[in-house]
C-alpha cells in the first residue's frame, strides 16, 4: 500500500489498482475488462464504488463504455510502462510459500515507489497453473513487449528442461535492455557464479549452522537428503554441512549424500538400511516434512531413532510432528536487498554484478532431539539406532 492509501477514498485506491491493470496490459489486445459485477466482486465494494471508479478512468480517457458490450481499454489510452513498471518471474510462486512472502514484499514496495508490478497470468498468482520453461519463455517475451523496467527472476529448479530456460530468459532480457535480479538462487552450479545481480540467503552459512548444531548434540554420522535436479542452492548447503564436518574433524560417510524423492518408499526404506545416520539434515522444509511421513507409517520415531532438520522455516514447520528445526530465511530482508539492486541496476546499468547473501538464523525445535531428556540406555535403545 502506498503511503497516502489510507487517506484515500476507496473508489481513488480502486481507480489506481486498474490504472496499473491497463499500464501492465493485462487486458489483452482487445481490451476487454472485466464487468462491474466481477470488479465488485474482486475488490469487495459496491457497484456505485466501482461504477465512481471506472468513471475516473473513462475522464482520464483510458478505458470507454461500449453500450451493449462492456467495458474496454481505449486503444492509445494505454499508460506508458516505460519506466514505472516492474515484472516477476517466479516459476514456483503458486506453491512456495518463502517466494509468495518475498514477492509479497516487493509488491509493497513496488506500490511504495509509484512502480507498477505485473505477478504473471493473472492478477492471482496463486491460482496461476505451474510456470513450465516454455511458459515461462512466452511471459519473458510479453515483459520484453511491454518494455518492463526490470525483471525480478528466480531461476527453474525440479525440472528437466531447466538448464534451457536459466540460461535462455535471462539472456533474453539482457538483449533487450530489461535489468534482471536473480532471487534466491543463480543460474550457475554453485560454487560459479554468474554476472547477474543475486540476493538470497547465505546457504552455505544456513548448511554449517545445522550441521554444527548436530554435532553439538553429540551426531557425528550426518547425511543430506534432496530431490533430483534441486537448485544449485542445496549445493551451497550441502558445501556448509561438509565444512562443519571437518572443522570437526569428522570424516562423512560414504555415499552420505542422497538424492531421490523422500515420497518413494523404496529411497526411503535404503535410508534405513545397514549404514544407519544418527541424523538427516533436509534440502529445505518440505523434503523434511514429507520425510518425516515416511519415517512414521515406518514406525521410526523422530528424534529418538534419527534426527531430522529442514531448511527455510516454512509455516508448516511448526505443524509437522514433531515440530521441525530449520534455518530460517529473512524474506522481508531479501526483498528490500532486492528492490533496491533493481532501483540501481536502472538508474545505472553499467555497474558490476552484485551478490548478496543473508544472514540465516537457525531454529531449534523437536525433531533434532535437542530436547530429548537423556540418551537411551543399551536395553531399551531402538532397533533401527543399532550398528
Amino acid at each position: 500500500m502506498k503511503p497516502n492509501d489510507a487517506l484515500r477514498p476507496r473508489f481513488q485506491e480502486i481507480a489506481g489498482q486498474i490504472r496499473e491493470d491497463l499500464a501492465a496490459g493485462r487486458y489483452g489486445s482487445e481490451g476487454r475488462m472485466p464487468s462491474e459485477s466481477q470488479l465488485t466482486q474482486r475488490f469487495g465494494v459496491s457497484r456505485p464504488t466501482i461504477a465512481r471508479a471506472l468513471r475516473v478512468l473513462s475522464d482520464e480517457g483510458l478505458i470507454e463504455r461500449r453500450a451493449g458490450s462492456g467495458t474496454f481499454a481505449r486503444p492509445g489510452g494505454r499508460l506508458s510502462v516505460n519506466s514505472k513498471l516492474f515484472a516477476l518471474l517466479i516459476p514456483d510462486l503458486g506453491n512456495t510459500e518463502i517466494f509468495q512472502l518475498i514477492c509479497g514484499e516487493l509488491a509493497s514496495l513496488a506500490r511504495m515507489h509509484d512502480y507498477g508490478l505485473v505477478w504473471g497470468n493473472s492478477e492471482h498468482p496463486r491460482l496461476d497453473p505451474e510456470l513450465t520453461v516454455q511458459n515461462a519463455i512466452q511471459l519473458c517475451r510479453q515483459f520484453i513487449d511491454r518494455n518492463v523496467s526490470g525483471v525480478f527472476y528466480a531461476p527453474h529448479e525440479l525440472v528437466q528442461e531447466k538448464e534451457e530456460g536459466n540460461r535462455q530468459i535471462p539472456v533474453m532480457l539482457r538483449e533487450a535492455g530489461i535489468p534482471v535480479v536473480l532471487i534466491d538462487r543463480d543460474l550457475s552450479s554453485f560454487p560459479s557464479r554468474s554476472n547477474f545481480d543475486l540476493v538470497g540467503v547465505d546457504n552455505v552459512a544456513g548448511g554449517f549452522m545445522l550441521a554444527d548444531h548436530l554435532l553439538k548434540l553429540g551426531c557425528t554420522r550426518i547425511h543430506f537428503v534432496a530431490k533430483p535436479l534441486s537448485a544449485q542452492t542445496v549445493e551451497a548447503r550441502i558445501a556448509g554441512v561438509r565444512e562443519a564436518l571437518a572443522r570437526r574433524q569428522v570424516l562423512p560417510d560414504q555415499n552420505w549424500i542422497h538424492i531421490g524423492h523422500p515420497e518413494d518408499r523404496r529411497f526411503v526404506k535404503n535410508l534405513l538400511g545397514p549404514a544407519r545416520p544418527e541424523a538427516y539434515i533436509c534440502a529445505n522444509d518440505h523434503t523434511a516434512a514429507l520425510l518425516l511421513r515416511e519415517f512414521q507409517k515406518l514406525g521410526v520415531r523422530v528424534p529418538e531413532d534419527i534426527r531430522v532438520t529442514g531448511f527455510d522455516d516454512v509455516k508448516f514447520a511448526t505443524l509437522v510432528s514433531p515440530p521441525l528445526t530449520t534455518i530460517q530465511q529473512p524474506c522481508r530482508e531479501i526483498a528490500l536487498k532486492a528492490f533496491r539492486a533493481m532501483l540501481d541496476r536502472v538508474a545505472d546499468p553499467t555497474l558490476p554484478a552484485c551478490h548478496m547473501s543473508l544472514t540465516p538464523r537457525l531454529v531449534i525445535r523437536d525433531s533434532c532431539g535437542a530436547y530429548l531428556p537423556s540418551k537411551p540406555t543399551e536395553k531399551n535403545v531402538n532397533p533401527w539406532t543399532k550398528a
